[in-house]
């Protein structure tokens, strides 16, 4: 067997891109497939998300047998900087319900940290074909194309921001421009990190839902922080409990444009 300190950082990111292909042919099988007359197919969400992530260990297991795999009781003293210094984070479904419902804003997002160091992260959208990547310290990228936030740097009327379903429960909102709810957390930053919409309020999130994501922000020259403009540590989530509060994702010369426009609701 090849040890894992063979493979270098291309044998690991050829590996997460053909690994997030293949999870996303099996998931169009049950894309848009919930009962017609169920609200939400939990049943159908459950199904699909046990045998995508299933699909993924065995590959992980196969390739990389000594490396890591998140899980939400995930303990920062199994991490070590030996054979065991690369931890998998696989998120099978972002925008379930749009999933099951067949509306194609929904992806899989893939990351890999080594020793708390980001690689890179990958999101992928099986119905639309749209792949977002990033390598940490380096470009962005929507496929082939590099992605940047958005250069104008005065929020006004033709500014989108991107929130999620309860938004405006948890807030008053002046922004000048159009609010947009899409049901898909990767996606809304995503948007963001290509220039599509100038800011993103995600909140309910965790790890595993933001470590791709975050990744391909910070390269594309955005980043999340806490509403109130201060320094978030997604790191300090590791042990997978959820992030409760409201971020905000956006350009750092935006933050306090975008901050003025919001009133939390007590």
């Amino acid at each position: 067997m090849v040890s894992e300190k063979r493979h270098g950082i291309e044998d690991l990111i050829g590996f997460a891109m053909d690994v997030i292909h293949q999870v996303g042919e099996k998931s169009m099988e049950f894309y848009g497939r919930g009962k017609p007359r169920t609200k939400f197919d939990e049943e159908l969400v459950t199904e699909a998300e046990l045998r995508l992530t299933d699909y993924f260990q065995s590959q992980i297991k196969t390739r990389f047998p000594g490396h890591h795999l998140f899980k939400d009781n995930f303990k920062n003293e199994d991490y070590t900087h030996e054979g065991k210094r690369y931890l998998w984070i696989f998120d099978p479904l972002d925008g379930v319900a749009n999933f099951q419902a067949g509306i194609p804003i929904w992806g899989t997002s893939l990351a890999l940290i080594e020793n708390f160091w980001p690689i890179f992260g990958v999101f992928y959208m099986p119905a639309t074909g749209d792949l977002f990547h990033a390598q940490a310290g380096r470009e962005a990228f929507w496929g082939n194309k590099q992605i940047r936030i958005s250069s104008i740097d005065t929020i006004n009327d033709e500014s989108l921001l991107l929130t999620y379903s309860r938004f405006h429960s948890n807030f008053r909102s002046n922004f000048p421009g159009k609010v947009r709810a899409l049901g898909c957390t990767s996606a809304h930053i995503c948007y963001v990190a290509m220039g599509r919409a100038d800011a993103a309020i995600i909140a309910n999130e965790s790890f595993q839902d933001l470590a791709a994501a975050r990744v391909i922000i910070e390269a594309a020259g955005g980043k999340i922080c806490r509403i109130d403009q201060c320094e978030f540590h997604i790191d300090d989530y590791l042990n997978g409990q959820k992030i409760e509060e409201p971020l905000l994702v956006t350009a750092a010369d935006k933050l306090s444009q975008v901050q003025r426009c919001l009133k939390p609701i007590a």
